[in-house]
């Protein structure tokens, strides 16, 4: 489904063909968001690694628990999306991009993108820095 910016999500979130996607914490719903998905992507966290998790955080708490567990499921060259609640959506939290970004460096990973997930998330791309993969 195409956001405001006109863009399909699974475009904005850059995934591409047989990838393995986990949805960590995702409203209800959500899924039908990335409809329809690239060829041959599997969704579900499952065992083994992760080429894309994307990561629904409503408190720093929850962010600062599951960050560094969902990283480690990376693959070399996967990416972990972090979504946080909007200013604008009026829902309370104590995240905003520079808590989301400080979590996510502290924990070996850099940011390289931000995207509007919904009207009520923003997301926040952290990789492996090159040197580490």
């Amino acid at each position: 489904m195409a956001g405001y910016s006109g863009r399909p999500l699974v475009e904005k979130l850059g995934l591409k063909a047989a990838q393995r996607l986990a949805l960590v914490g995702a409203p209800g719903g959500f899924a039908r968001e990335l409809e329809p998905l690239p060829a041959g992507v599997r969704l579900g966290a499952g065992r083994g690694p992760l080429d894309c998790v994307l990561l629904f955080a409503p408190d720093a708490a929850t962010l600062t628990g599951g960050f560094p567990r969902w990283a480690a499921r990376l693959t070399s060259a996967g990416m972990l999306w972090v979504a946080w609640p909007k200013k604008a959506a009026k829902i309370a939290t104590d995240l905003d991009e520079n808590v989301v970004r400080r979590i996510g460096l502290a924990a070996g990973l850099v940011d390289v993108k931000v995207c509007a997930v919904t009207e009520v998330w923003s997301g926040l791309k952290f990789v492996r820095r090159l040197r580490d993969r």
